[in-house]
């Protein structure tokens, strides 16, 4: 029997009216939505395909030239960027608002043409709530505004190691996969950050996102959050889940050296009602193929400094990192409550503390209002779409490899002109038995 909670490609169903979804009705018939799944298909796994032969023609790199090996590497991470920013741009395309706290307002810019430019650090730590499978993807655009998205990192779950030639092309990009058990996973982290971070890669550009829940919001995490509040005696969030901060602690400590700033990035998705999860109305396939993206996705943006962070105590870290969090439920409130982020958080009530925590876990913080910022070149918040600065950036994947594989013509020819070369001058000597003997 059919479940009617389930639709196509078993996304849920949001009530029977469209209208109720909060990226407004189903756009496109049921033939454009398969056209567009088809033609969405094709591109992504023909992009796929074609980096990841890029990546394995490289390859071999490694053992001849580190540095060309990282280089090359770097460059099809690149056009997986650009690759994700058109599949945006062309099938889902989204309108982005950005705000920031006063200390990263003279960091974010509206070009002349209407895109968003970011001017953050070549190496940060990024962390981020996490509502959507496809938060990534967003981000991974932030980092293209930046120019850096041929230097993201992303920390991920190990059983996406396995997928068909999208595990393998990840672990070309140096993505580090993670078990979910400490025992196990603390060496192998211990091991991709030292890459990261020893050496003369401490000065190569790096973004490393991480995503401290563990996992994005959903009614099972809302269940898993609320249990571990109540473990530790403290109450649960609204609009987050709890975050973990062994692992961020872990990559802080092991990067303080070479990373001066973390970044922290909230997001929200505009129409989700109250008590409701975005994954369960943005789906792959509502998202890309009916033409029901989110209205607007909002992003706000505040920077800490690591020197500043008690990183090496893991109690009060895990209390630092719970205030943070605190404070990014309270904008998500303010979020709902005015449809936009503030503009700047920095004036707020104190944080308050839960008595009936053992060490005194946050409760509870207020936002009185949002505030203009004080940047000269501030003008409120940023409104812009996720896209390419140029078309012909789609291109740059093709050139990589077709470079290449000019490089490779061009030695095969040498390499035949050289041959022939010897063996005619092998022949004008002629054969070795004819060679004069001297006499003994």
């Amino acid at each position: 029997m059919a479940d009617d909670k389930v639709g196509v490609l078993g996304e849920p169903k949001v009530g029977h009216n469209p209208v109720e979804h909060p990226g407004g009705g189903i756009r496109y018939g049921r033939i454009r939505q398969y056209l567009r799944m088809v033609t969405c298909a094709i591109y992504f796994a023909g992009g796929i395909l074609w980096i990841f032969l890029t990546q394995c023609l490289g390859s071999p790199l490694y053992f001849i030239n580190k540095t060309a090996y990282y280089t090359w590497m770097a460059r099809t991470k690149a056009n997986f960027g650009v690759l994700v920013t058109t599949l945006t741009q062309w099938w889902s395309p989204t309108v982005v608002t950005v705000t920031g706290n006063r200390d990263v307002q003279d960091q974010i810019r509206l070009t002349r043409d209407g895109r968003l430019e970011l001017d953050f650090p070549e190496r940060i730590v990024l962390i981020a709530n996490h509502q959507l499978y496809s938060d990534w993807l967003y981000l991974w655009w932030v980092a293209y505004t930046a120019k850096m998205h041929s230097f993201m990192y992303i920390i991920l779950k190990e059983s996406l190691k396995s997928v068909p030639v999208i595990g393998q092309g990840m672990l070309f990009f140096g993505f580090i996969f993670l078990a979910r058990k400490w025992e196990q996973d603390k060496p192998r982290f211990e091991h991709r950050l030292n890459k990261l971070s020893k050496g003369e890669a401490a000065k190569d550009p790096m973004w490393l996102l991480i995503f401290p829940e563990g996992t994005n919001a959903s009614e099972n995490g809302r269940k898993t959050s609320a249990k571990y509040a109540q473990k530790i005696g403290i109450q649960d969030l609204k609009h987050t889940l709890l975050p973990r901060s062994t692992g961020l602690a872990f990559c802080l400590r092991n990067l303080e050296k070479s990373v001066e700033w973390m970044y922290d990035c909230t997001v929200a998705y505009e129409g989700v009602p109250e008590g409701k999860f975005g994954q369960d109305y943005f789906t792959l396939f509502s998202t890309y193929f009916e033409g029901r993206p989110p209205k607007s996705v909002n992003m706000h943006f505040r920077k800490f400094r690591i020197s500043d962070i008690p990183i090496h105590d893991a109690k009060q870290f895990d209390l630092w990192l719970r205030e943070r969090w605190v404070e990014k439920d309270d904008l998500m409130e303010y979020y709902n409550q005015h449809g936009r982020f503030p503009e700047d958080e920095s004036k707020v009530n104190g944080t308050l503390t839960d008595e009936n925590s053992e060490d005194g876990g946050v409760r509870k913080r207020v936002i009185k209002s949002g505030v203009n910022g004080n940047s000269n070149q501030w003008k409120g918040p940023i409104e812009t779409e996720v896209k390419l600065e140029s078309t012909w950036e789609v291109f740059s994947a093709f050139s990589t490899l077709l470079t290449a594989g000019l490089l490779v013509h061009i030695i095969r020819t040498i390499w035949k002109l050289v041959f022939k070369i010897t063996m005619a001058a092998a022949e004008v000597a002629g054969p070795v038995g004819d060679l004069p003997v001297a006499d003994i």
